[in-house]
């Protein structure tokens, strides 16, 4: 008993931790430093915040069965199928202290779809939301933050990031952001190669009245990654449901 106490004691039976708790931590550090606050919001939501105020129209393909769950005994809740509800959230939050823009904020957290399970897609996951919102904000600020959080999250490779036009309701211009990494470091499988990571943009005006704020004086950014995805990448993982699956032998290896 003695010398498991003292095993215990020098770290020997630490626990290990989940690559996405990992993932968290290292996030918020690096947009920390970067001036961002961190978030939280509910993962049950109502309809308002996870399509309404996100300017998501009430035909829109998002809000069918196939994709969202619905609470069957409370009128318009869902299980949050993004964490952008907590952008409105958040800028109401400020503006009822008191407190005008800017913000920079990021909300990690998981979320919600309607959809198969595969190698590559759960149907509860994690994502991480970012939001900046000032009188100045610009697709280049937006550019140029995800690009100091992937070189210093894969740090001794070089990351290029780019953009293509693509469309969100919440976002005008909206933009896919894909991923390269270059270098002698870089996973043989991932060399070179360009790799979809996220949906950003400008957040639309409609989000931004929504939440309060005059749209004709502030603008702002904002994106949506998948934590999972990322997890996969940073360490190599060939398939999502690992993560979830509460299997020692998977977590332990982190």
């Amino acid at each position: 008993m003695k010398s498991e106490l003292n095993e215990a004691a020098q770290g020997k039976n630490r626990g290990s931790m989940h690559p996405i708790s990992s993932l968290v931590r290292e996030a918020n550090r690096i947009f920390f430093d970067m001036g961002f606050a961190f978030a939280s919001g509910p993962l049950v939501e109502s309809e308002w915040y996870n399509f309404d105020a996100l300017n998501v129209p009430k035909d829109h393909p998002a809000r069918d069965m196939q994709d969202t769950f619905f609470l069957k005994d409370e009128k318009e809740t869902v299980l949050r199928t993004h964490t952008s509800p907590v952008q409105v959230r958040y800028m109401e939050e400020q503006l009822k202290k008191g407190v005008q823009p800017p913000y920079r904020v990021i909300v990690p957290g998981k979320v919600f779809r309607n959809e198969a399970t595969d190698m590559t897609h759960e149907a509860e996951f994690f994502q991480i939301e970012g939001l900046a919102v000032g009188e100045d904000v610009t697709l280049a600020n937006l550019k140029g933050t995800l690009e100091r959080f992937f070189k210093e999250l894969f740090k001794g490779v070089n990351v290029e990031v780019r953009f293509r036009p693509s469309f969100f309701p919440f976002v005008e211009p909206g933009v896919e952001v894909d991923m390269r990494l270059v270098g002698e470091n870089v996973p043989e499988k991932l060399k070179g190669r360009w790799i979809e990571m996220m949906g950003a943009g400008m957040v639309h005006p409609n989000v931004i009245k929504n939440a309060g704020l005059d749209p004709k004086k502030y603008q702002g950014f904002a994106f949506g990654m998948g934590l999972d995805r990322l997890a996969l990448l940073r360490w190599s993982i060939d398939d999502v449901r690992l993560m979830h699956s509460a299997d020692l032998r998977f977590i332990n290896q982190f």
